[in-house]
């Protein structure tokens, strides 16, 4: 007798986070994985900004669970483009919700540590979001209409994004490594922005976990330990074995403001105090996670490297 696998449809999965749910769950279940963006071979086609098609393909497909994953996450692009970040952002995790109480089956939601505005150090699960930027204030809305609308829901709530590896990874640690392989030898980083990582493996297990428990609502869930950019790039730097030939110089924000113009929250810092008051956190420290990652997607990145 053959037991048929859970199934599990994945909307906008061809990013960094996308690849870490995959990776985890498609052992031990059957996925369908969609992005706009077909990049590996076990994705195919779809826009979920378009309702109709999103619903016929989730349908079709008769899933147990419904991971809505995808959004504009560049602040940047967010502030210039506001009616794509919403109709993005918003509108389409509002389409999932229906889809999901249509079918019956719980709606997976990802949130952010960025719906905070940063007047506090630390953020746990019951705090109170205030958003600054449109990228902020459109997930945040995703939020809300999930949490208030969707019968069977998960939000979970991920802060600085770490996973994928050079192929996917648009964040901060792809960022550094980048900077290196260029032959780069003076990092500027900034030293007045606080927050906590997320390495996108852990996160998709804690998930697993969550759905195994049937415990539905909002989490925050990041890595254990509180940190600040300057930290992470100094742990970085140490971890390859770079201390003693790549200098780091700290910077204000206002460095990078022709860059980076969006407003940030001055902390993003996390608490996963839900998830361990249920005896559920199985996010690693920080920097056991910076050092897996390093390890299993980066191997090898840095040979040849330019000296300059």
């Amino acid at each position: 007798m053959t037991t048929e696998r859970p199934r599990i449809y994945l909307a906008g999965s061809g990013g960094m986070l996308g690849e870490a749910f995959h990776r985890v769950f498609a052992p031990s279940h059957e996925l369908k994985c969609t992005d706009i963006d077909v990049n590996a071979p076990w994705l195919s086609y779809l826009d979920f900004r378009d309702a109709d098609a999103y619903r016929a393909d989730v349908a079709a497909f008769r899933p147990d669970f419904l991971f809505h994953l995808g959004a504009h996450t560049s602040l940047e692009y967010c502030e210039q483009n506001v009616d794509d970040t919403y109709a993005t952002n918003t509108l389409a995790v509002e389409n999932a919700v229906h889809i999901a109480n249509d079918l019956g089956v719980p709606l997976l939601y990802i949130s952010t540590a960025g719906i905070f505005d940063g007047a506090q150090e630390t953020y746990d699960d019951w705090d109170e979001p205030n958003p600054l930027g449109h990228y902020a204030r459109s997930k945040f809305m995703g939020e809300r209409f999930v949490a208030a609308n969707c019968r069977r829901h998960l939000v979970c709530r991920a802060g600085w994004m770490m996973g994928g590896g050079p192929a996917k990874d648009k964040k901060f640690i792809q960022k550094l490594m980048k900077q290196l392989k260029d032959g780069v030898r003076e990092l500027h980083i900034v030293d007045d922005k606080l927050g906590t990582p997320t390495y996108t493996v852990d996160f998709a297990r804690n998930v697993q976990l969550l759905l195994e428990q049937r415990l539905w609502g909002i989490y925050n869930m990041v890595c254990g330990g509180v940190t600040s950019r300057i930290e992470v790039s100094r742990h970085l730097i140490a971890t390859l074995g770079l201390t003693d030939t790549v200098t780091i110089t700290p910077v204000s924000s206002d460095y990078f403001a022709e860059e980076y113009f969006a407003p940030r929250p001055p902390s993003e810092r996390l608490i996963a105090a839900k998830l361990t008051l249920r005896g559920l956190n199985i996010m690693r420290d920080w920097r056991l996670c910076v050092d897996e990652y390093l390890a299993e997607y980066y191997a090898g990145y840095l040979d040849g490297a330019p000296r300059r």
